[in-house]
């Protein structure tokens, strides 16, 4: 991953951004310090997606599905049930 100044990435946005889209993410750099990461779109989506539980998992995971709050019941009763015909 090349890294770029904030300086140049942004007097070479054009460069920057077909550096990214050939090559892979860039690294843009503030005052030294990793500030943020140019990501070509198709990637960005995949990433999303491997980040999103299944719901199989969500099913499957040790978080405790008891901390849900539930609505409370209302007062209507059961009707009796009619005999069949």
């Amino acid at each position: 991953m090349q890294t770029w100044p904030i300086q140049d990435a942004k007097a070479r946005f054009s460069e920057f951004l077909e550096t990214c889209l050939a090559e892979g993410p860039q690294m843009v750099t503030k005052r030294g310090a990793e500030a943020a990461v140019l990501v070509p779109a198709d990637e960005w989506r995949r990433m999303l997606a491997a980040a999103r539980p299944t719901l199989k998992e969500l099913l499957l995971s040790d978080r405790g599905r008891a901390e849900f709050e539930l609505p409370s019941r209302g007062r209507a009763r059961r009707r009796a049930s009619q005999p069949a015909r």
